[in-house]
Parts: structure tokens; sequence; C-alpha cells
């Protein structure tokens, strides 16, 4: 009975997986920008001295549904959606540069700029500080414009530019913190192709309805094995009972 009890446990840790990253998903459901976790199942082999002859399912958050979310108009000058595959560079609260596709920018007490959940944007020369100004917009191309206070509008002065990557040709990889990453490390090149659109923002491009749904087939699944794991314990038990020897 212990094969199927295994088995089922293997089973079990992986539905409870995949509901942690659909719970996540619910949770990010209007994040802007946000990309799905995607819980996929592996062969874990349990190592020994003698052959390999199991394999565990191991089912974990290793990959995130790339596809894009909707975008809309808002009219707010520091909201930008980012065109195509194009990815945001931000630091992450290591230090490190990260990705994102979150295009709802503030500017902090300090002058920072930064997206909506607090990552320091970066730009060309590091993290971009806003001076004191009248009026902040970015243009298509990433440039971070300014009207000084007092200035003339019609002279706007640029400060920065976005550091606008693209992940075409390199492995990236999200980590718990929603940010994207260099697998094994090292950083993106400025793409000078890269675009966005102003006033625009893309939303989270999770489906509620749909994750509804793979909660409930995940909680199925869990119920299921384990009645397969009690089922296990009612057959061991009575195996146990036709060897007891009679008193």
């Amino acid at each position: 009975m212990d094969r199927l009890i295994y088995t089922s446990l293997s089973a079990m840790r992986g539905a409870m997986a995949r509901q942690q990253a659909t719970a996540n998903n619910l949770a990010n459901a209007s994040t802007p920008g946000f990309r799905a976790d995607v819980a996929e199942a592996q062969a874990r082999w349990l190592e020994g001295q003698s052959v390999q002859d199991r394999a565990m399912a191991a089912e974990s958050v290793i990959n995130a549904d790339m596809k894009p979310g909707s975008v809309t108009s808002t009219g707010r000058d520091l909201d930008v959606a980012l065109s195509g595959d194009s990815l945001l560079s931000v630091q992450s609260a290591e230090g490190e540069e990260a990705y994102t596709r979150r295009g709802d920018l503030q500017i902090a007490a300090s002058g920072l700029l930064t997206t909506g959940d607090g990552r320091p944007v970066l730009g060309d020369g590091g993290p971009i500080t806003i001076p004191a100004a009248d009026k902040v917009s970015i243009s298509q191309d990433g440039k971070v414009m300014i009207v000084p206070s007092g200035g003339d509008p019609s002279q706007p002065q640029e400060v920065d530019r976005l550091k606008l990557v693209s992940p075409t040709g390199s492995a990236i990889a999200k980590g718990l913190d929603g940010l994207f990453r260099v697998q094994g490390g090292g950083a993106l090149p400025a793409d000078p192709d890269a675009r966005v659109a102003s006033g625009q923002l893309e939303a989270s491009n999770v489906s509620a309805t749909q994750a509804l749904v793979d909660m409930i087939d995940a909680g199925r699944a869990w119920d299921m094995q384990l009645k397969l794991v009690t089922s296990a314990r009612d057959l061991d038990g009575a195996s146990a009972d036709l060897m007891r020897l009679p008193e």
C-alpha cells in the first residue's frame, strides 16, 4: 500500500501548489501588468544506490503566462503601457536589476520615480529622480520630460530615459516578488526600439473566472487523493486483520 500512499501524497502536494498559484493569481487580478503564475508538474526521481525506478510528481510555480493584458486609457501622464514583449527595468529589494510590466508610475516624496508598488524605476543612469516640476510626461521612446517649476510649458526638458528591455533571446524567470530576472544572473541590454504609450495602462492578464475554475479543480483533485489515502489505510487494516492469529 505504500506505493499508493506515496503516489497520492505526491498528487496532494501538487494540488496544494496549484491552489497556492491560483490564490496568488486571484489576489493580483487587479494588479497592473501582472503576469499570471503557472504551476507545472515535473518528475522528481528518487535517488538511491540501485536503479532509479520511482519518480514522484512535484508541481510548483516555475513559469509565468506572458500573454498581454487588456490596455485601457487613463489619461494620466505617468501611466505607461509597454508595447510588445518589452519590460521595464526596476531595482529589486536586493538592489539588483529586475523587470516588470507594471506601468502605474509614481513620484515619491523624495522625487524618486517608482512603480505603483514602490520599486525604483531605472533609467540610463540608474534610479530616476524627478526634480520639482510643473509637469512630468513620458514620450513614446521612454524619455522622461519635465517642465521645471515656473518654466516655459513649450520647452520641456529631458531628465532621463526609462530603461526598456526585450527578453527575446534571453531566459528570464519570475521570482516570488513578482519581478522577472535573467536566469543565472546578469542584466538585459536596453532595447532602443521598445515603445510605451503614455496615458494608458495594461491590466493584469489573470482571468478571475478561469482562476476560480482552477481553484475548484485543484480542490476536487485534493479530495480525490485524500479518499485514495483513506482507502489504502482501510485496505491495510483489513489485511492486518486477516493475518491476526485467532485468540
